[in-house]
């Protein structure tokens, strides 16, 4: 692990291999280890791949109680870290609040994305209904701890099926999510819900962009992934079988061979 002190914060991260430059950005509420086994394998064959820990997640710095964190905010600090890192333009992919914080990232720093990977997100802006559920949550996340958050939603992030024949990913994933900081996941919870729609943009993506859904996926499903393919002019679009709303942990193998093709296509 490596650190590096940016806009006032500590940023933990990951920067394995060397090769063209790939950045995956977590969802919520996991770190940077939910893209380790992705990590391994690419910054074997060629690529340098960086993990981080968002902004109040994970070894991140997290914010006081009342602040609220925006996709914003979460791309701005990605880009001092690539600024950190002397990298001008990488691969950059996310999943799910992380596929949320690329969208962000594009519009805002378009020069700076060589390719995109989209897994299990949405790009439409929050409804008044959402709202009020993520402002909610975050109240109590602050109140009772977010165990009682990790352990209501393990099987819509890792499917039934793959909870019992994948036990190590269930542990994995719940073991990130109960270890979350609450003021991290209460702030970025309030940000997600002021998100803007990310459709308009998305149109007007001229990098490569691969876009990856798992079919059990409950929070974001395979019509929402549909939906981007449509929007991003000649992305790719993969539905990984047998995955809920993880699939680089629940159905690696396919994951990566889809995401090994996309990368070797960039170059």
């Amino acid at each position: 692990m490596s650190t590096a002190e940016l806009d006032g914060i500590t940023v933990a991260y990951d920067d394995l291999g060397t090769g063209l430059p790939v950045v995956l950005v977590h969802g919520h509420p996991f770190n940077r280890s939910m893209w380790r086994p992705q990590a391994e394998r690419f910054s074997r064959e060629g690529y340098r791949v960086i993990t981080a820990d968002l902004r109040g997640y994970g070894e991140t710095t997290k914010p006081e109680q009342s602040e609220r964190t925006g996709l914003d905010v979460f791309a701005a600090d990605i880009a001092r870290l690539a600024d950190h890192l002397g990298i001008e333009r990488f691969v950059l992919g996310g999943l799910s609040m992380g596929g949320q914080i690329v969208m962000e990232f594009q519009r805002a720093y378009p020069g700076r994305v060589a390719g995109l990977l989209l897994a299990d997100t949405s790009p439409q802006e929050e409804t008044e209904e959402g709202k009020r559920v993520r402002n909610e949550t975050a109240d109590r996340i602050l109140a009772e701890g977010i165990g009682w958050y990790a352990d209501e939603v393990l099987t819509k992030m890792v499917s039934p099926e793959n909870v019992r024949t994948r036990p190590d990913v269930a542990a994995h994933v719940l073991r990130m999510m109960r270890t979350t900081p609450a003021e991290g996941a209460a702030a970025a919870l309030r940000g997600r819900a002021e998100r803007p729609d990310y459709r308009e943009s998305l149109k007007r993506v001229t990098v490569p962009s691969l876009i990856v859904v798992g079919t059990e996926d409950e929070f974001t499903p395979v019509s929402d992934a549909e939906l981007m393919h449509d929007l991003i002019p000649g992305s790719t679009l993969a539905v990984i079988e047998g995955a809920a709303h993880m699939p680089n942990l629940e159905r690696e193998a396919e994951f990566d061979a889809v995401f090994a093709r996309f990368l070797k296509e960039i170059g």
